[in-house]
């Protein structure tokens, strides 16, 4: 009896013991329970807003780029209302005046030709070569002593040029600035004398630049060839075609000098442009 009672006291200690590992390992897993809880703000779970942070940053090179587009298309060329270039062929009769009108007479061809560079609508540089055709006058001739005569004059001008639009299809436009002359011309069937006494018209026609008093004694008298410095003063009034090009109708006053001798004729012209 005492051995069973002593064998089953080891046996009843070693299921307590039993036991009691038992309940240890389960409570072990429950204590352990919290860590995962603890370390559960560490897990990617709060991550998963950052894509989304992301994103808007994925984004600023757009958003960056469109004031770069806008300041690009500030920089970009505006179309104007105007041309940069404008080109004018033209052609007339000459109108006398000053001392030109008393051996020349009105009614000589004019042929004209132009390029202006427009800095805006209103403001331009134009350069004109201008061909006059100065007839003189049959008094004239006979005061020269010939049968026939050549006299010409052309200028090279450069001209502010001042446009005034009216309309979309009518404008006009004003010109002056400087300019450069050559006259020229020859006498046939000349009769004069060498040496003979200066009149106005031997003035006029250079003859007597070296004396006042008599012309030169060789026949070159009867050739013309003066340079003269002057000026130009000009308007116009232009109307625009379907097609663009312009048509336009242009009256100038010419002077030119040089050791008191003058050239004036006034061109009255009609041309295009474009």
């Amino acid at each position: 009896m005492g051995k069973f009672a002593t064998a089953s006291a080891l046996t009843l200690l070693v299921l307590m013991i039993l036991s009691g590992a038992q309940g240890f390992a389960q409570t072990a897993p429950a204590g352990q329970t919290p860590a995962p809880a603890a370390q559960q703000p560490a897990t990617p779970t709060p991550a998963a807003p950052a894509p989304a942070a992301s994103a808007p940053a994925g984004q600023q090179p757009d958003t960056s780029q469109e004031p770069a587009d806008e300041v690009s298309a500030s920089r970009r060329k505006k179309p104007h209302d105007y041309k940069n270039w404008v080109f004018n062929v033209g052609g007339g009769a000459n109108l006398g005046g000053g001392t030109t009108r008393t051996w020349v007479r009105g009614g000589g061809i004019v042929g004209t030709a132009g390029v202006a560079r427009n800095a805006n609508k209103y403001l331009g540089l134009r350069a004109d070569f201008i061909f006059a055709d100065l007839p003189l006058r049959d008094s004239t001739l006979d005061l020269a002593q010939s049968t026939g005569a050549r006299s010409y004059a052309y200028a090279i001008t450069l001209d502010p040029i001042i446009n005034l639009p009216v309309t979309n299809v009518w404008s006009g436009y004003v010109l002056f600035g400087g300019a450069f002359y050559h006259r020229g011309g020859n006498l046939s069937g000349n009769t004069t004398v060498p040496g003979s006494s200066c009149n106005g018209f031997w003035q006029w026609w250079g003859a007597c630049q070296t004396s006042n008093i008599s012309i030169p004694l060789n026949g070159s008298f009867t050739n013309s060839s003066l340079n003269q410095g002057g000026y130009n003063i000009g308007a116009g009034v232009t109307r625009k075609t379907p097609s663009g090009v312009e048509i336009y109708l242009e009256y100038r006053l010419m002077h030119g000098t040089i050791n008191g001798i003058t050239t004036d004729f006034r061109p009255i012209t009609i041309g295009f442009r474009w």
